[in-house]
């Protein structure tokens, strides 16, 4: 038999033929259903038929990048279907065992998503947040074993992830069960296929009108299954007459003959992160997903090495719940290796093995439960593997399951060699919650971090309230981040870009623009540190959002102490977008100051994304601290995008801070915040480049507009009185003109939108962009970023009317390698 690891079979016979021709059992409805699924009988007396996946990857071997594929497909309609904002607050739940990897998948492709799926091995020390009975099923208790107590808490829409959508009696009790204990407005149900028939599909909308809540529907497909009269008597009719004959392949529990090694299986060691879950049954996090996908290429290359040379055709096989890191690990090696990998996992479901090719189950291997199970010893299985021609049998299990059983003469080891001439064993270990333990006080904050031990700023310049991550790689390539942040897999702040260095004819650039701009900027640093102290504090605490805001923080400084006398504090905290400005830094700082003198100080505005940030990030800390005070106006340098009231101008204009990255910052990268990195009582991270001192410009940018102060102090005082006297209420015109452009030129995502020349100057230097919009006749604001542009093969495009100078547009169908307007690579 060699047609046992898909669907391709002799003729082009449907490999549900065998059942439907013996039962008169159909499928009606989408033309893919008989690609996806095929037909057998289960030993099971509650339902005869079993409809069998071709891509989930369970009973029926297939490429992992198959199986992988539908499942993040799925989790991106979902993520379509709800929106952004619901999306980031959606908790997908997954069914064991057929689906844990399923939805593990769905749980990606949604993007930032926690993933829990239910489990039927109880933990002892881990509390049950739910539970549910699946009546069908050959073992049909379910348990719901978090982590995070809060995880299935909150208003945040709760994803459901099943192989197959049938009575809906499964959803059902899901939904009932949680909705008492954590009621929620809005239910996604996601499965493979719709297989409801007419009388159940509208208990759904019965149900969802019940409880108050919207329930959505998400499948790849969508049919019924035509059950004639009398159907479950003769399947159990056909199983009883099959059972055992020469068709039935694989039937019996069979120990190999003659002389056995004493090992019989190589021992691989994937060196797994320490801590890391190996699966979702107590919870399985975005920050989880991002560290499983660093380890993964080298724990590959482990198994690729063990792997025999000769090998062409090799099998991963995972275990029952275990799904979703046997298929990860499966899908890396099928990337580099000239082997088929195909992946299957063993399986509680006894179902009938007859070998015909329009049969779905050709072959089916018994062998004993190796994991201890709650409900006793028991037979399990592995179908379509025997005698399928595989050279190497990778067997991925958790540490539980690593027992005398597996390796027992007629365990599932032994009976894998039957078929194989090369074993693979590889334990990832049984993830088990450590007990929750909450600290009587949270230990001490650190002290700021100065230079020139971190960063080139004289100590008294700056104290950054962030920890050192300079021993750490962090930086990826422009376009894998990109991707990554696109496709909702990570965030911004959890790598970073590698540096730009600039090219000679970049920095002559820079120089001239400095040159020509020092004055300027002199004037408005003079002009908004004047209006702080005069509407916001006599003595106040700078405090600069790294890293664009600190070069301002420090020149505001040097304005104080060369027109007042003043000495300010200054400190550089980190705000991430998306994830709120670091509390330990808030927490730092009130225990250090008032926070009614606290100034956030940043470079300019674009569309005014920060702003907002700050002010809810804000808001939250005083819920969640008690701590009141800190007043979330930021000050800034330009506000071309009118999103503030304390500014210096609202012209957009070249700051040349703007054009080059750490070497005009104190050397330090922008900051991190990945829940590896950062605990819970961690400042935000960064890095300082020492490396990098021979092209550092920061000490060289901050003299040269302060030695241009005494010559503007008449204008700044001209410029101050003018400001003090007028409307400076913000407009938000950036942020309309933002929404505008972004649906003008087909973008329909405002973070793709840059406006301002600062921020045009970031695209350009840091993310993947796709055109550049230049206000028609604006002159030598815009040299650097025409070089840039040429240099990385973006168009510029003049626009009459534009708001601002410029505005950079990030690529809008962002594909690996896309990095110039044509979506082909360039050199920088």
């Amino acid at each position: 038999m060699n047609n046992a690891v898909n669907n391709e079979v002799p003729g082009g016979i449907w490999s549900g033929t065998w059942v439907a021709e013996r039962l008169g059992v159909e499928l009606l409805g989408d033309e893919t259903l008989t690609d996806l699924l095929g037909l057998a009988l289960r030993r099971n007396p509650k339902r005869a038929h079993l409809l069998v996946s071709h891509v989930l990857g369970k009973h029926v071997p297939q490429s992992p990048s198959v199986v992988y594929g539908h499942g993040l497909a799925l989790g991106r309609r979902v993520r379509d279907l709800l929106g952004a904002e619901e999306a980031a607050r959606a908790v997908v739940l997954g069914y064991a065992e057929t689906a844990t990897g399923l939805g593990h998948s769905v749980a990606d492709g949604v993007g930032l998503a926690p993933y829990l799926h239910s489990t039927r091995r109880p933990v002892p020390g881990v509390a049950t947040a739910g539970g549910f009975e699946e009546s069908h099923s050959h073992a049909t208790s379910h348990l719901l074993l978090p982590e995070d107590p809060a995880l299935l808490v909150g208003n945040g829409p709760l994803v459901l992830v099943d192989d197959e959508f049938s009575t809906g009696n499964t959803v059902l009790n899901t939904i009932r069960d949680l909705h008492d204990r954590y009621p929620r407005s809005r239910y996604v149900v996601v499965a493979l296929v719709d297989m409801r028939s007419e009388a159940d599909a509208g208990r759904l909308d019965e149900f969802a009108r019940e409880i108050g809540a919207r329930v959505d529907l998400v499948a790849a497909a969508s049919g019924t299954v035509s059950l004639p009269a009398g159907v479950l008597e003769r399947g159990q009719a056909l199983v009883a007459e099959y059972e055992g004959a020469p068709g039935a392949r694989g039937t019996a529990r069979q120990a190999p003959t003659g002389p056995q090694p004493t090992h019989n299986a190589t021992r691989v060691d994937l060196h797994w992160p320490p801590g890391l879950p190996d699966g979702g049954r107590h919870g399985f996090t975005p920050q989880h997903r991002i560290r499983l996908d660093n380890a993964l290429p080298a724990m590959a290359a482990r198994l690729a090495e063990a792997l025999p040379a000769t090998a062409r055709r090799v099998h991963v096989l995972g275990f029952e719940e275990l799904m979703y890191a046997p298929l990860r690990l499966a899908r890396e090696l099928e990337q580099i290796t000239d082997a088929e990998v195909r992946y299957s996992t063993t399986t509680r479901s006894p179902v009938l093995a007859v070998d015909d090719p329009g049969y779905a189950i050709r072959t089916r291997i018994a062998f004993p439960a190796h994991d201890n199970p709650a409900d006793g010893p028991g037979e399990r299985y592995a179908y379509n593997i025997a005698d399928a021609g595989f050279d190497a049998i990778v067997a991925v299990i958790d540490s539980t399951a690593d027992t005398a059983e597996l390796h027992a003469p007629d365990g599932l080891l032994a009976q894998l060699h039957a078929h194989t001439p090369q074993v693979l064993l590889t334990v990832v270990p049984s993830y088990v919650p450590e007990p929750l333990y909450v600290p009587e006080r949270p230990p001490m904050l650190p002290e700021p971090l100065r230079g020139p031990a971190f960063s080139s700023y004289a100590p008294e310049d700056v104290g950054w309230l962030l920890q050192d991550l300079s021993d750490v790689t962090l930086e990826a390539p422009t376009e894998e981040r990109e991707e990554a942040i696109q496709s909702g897999g990570a965030h911004y702040a959890e790598s970073l870009p590698v540096e730009y260095q600039p090219s000679e004819q970049y920095q002559r650039l820079f120089h001239t623009a400095l040159a020509g701009s020092a004055a300027r900027l002199a004037q408005a640093v003079g002009a908004v540190t004047e209006i702080v102290l005069a509407e916001r504090s006599p003595r106040p605490v700078l405090v600069s959002l790294a890293r664009a805001g600190t070069p301002v923080g420090v020149l505001m400084r040097r304005w104080a102490q060369f027109r007042h006398g003043l000495d300010l504090p200054h400190y550089a905290v980190s705000i991430v977008r998306g994830r709120g400005i670091d509390a330990n830094a808030l927490r730092w700082l009130a225990a250090h100051h008032d926070p009614a003198d606290v100034v956030f100080v940043d470079g300019w505005t674009g569309k005014g994304a920060i702003t907002r940030e700050l002010a809810d990030a804000v808001k939250e800390f005083e819920e969640s601290d008690g701590i009141t005070g800190f007043d979330p106006e930021i000050a800034v340098l330009a506000d071309p995008g009118s999103c503030v009231k304390t500014y210096g101008t609202r012209e957009d204009f070249l700051i040349p801070s703007a054009c080059l990255n750490s070497t005009v910052s104190g050397l330090i990268s922008r900051t991190v915040l990945r829940a590896d990195l950062v605990g819970p009582n961690d400042f935000h991270g960064a890095k300082f480049y020492r490396e990098l001192a021979g092209a550092d410009v920061s000490v060289e940018f901050i003299d040269a507009v302060a030695a241009t102060f005494p010559e503007v102090v008449d204008a700044v005082d001209a410029q101050t009185k003018e400001l003090l006297s007028s409307d400076r209420d913000p407009t938000w015109e950036g942020w309309a003109a933002v929404e505008r452009i972004s649906e003008e030129y087909g973008i329909h995502d405002v973070n793709l939108v840059k406006p301002g020349v600062g921020e045009t100057t970031r695209v350009l230097l840091r993310r993947v962009p796709w055109k550049i919009l230049a206000r028609a006749g604006a002159g030598a604001d815009l040299d650097h970023v025409r070089l840039l542009a040429e240099q990385r093969g973006v168009p510029v495009e003049e626009v009459d009317e534009l708001p601002y100078t410029c505005v950079g547009l990030i690529h809008p169908k962002y594909t690996r390698g896309a990095t110039g307007a044509d979506g082909k690579a360039v050199n920088v």
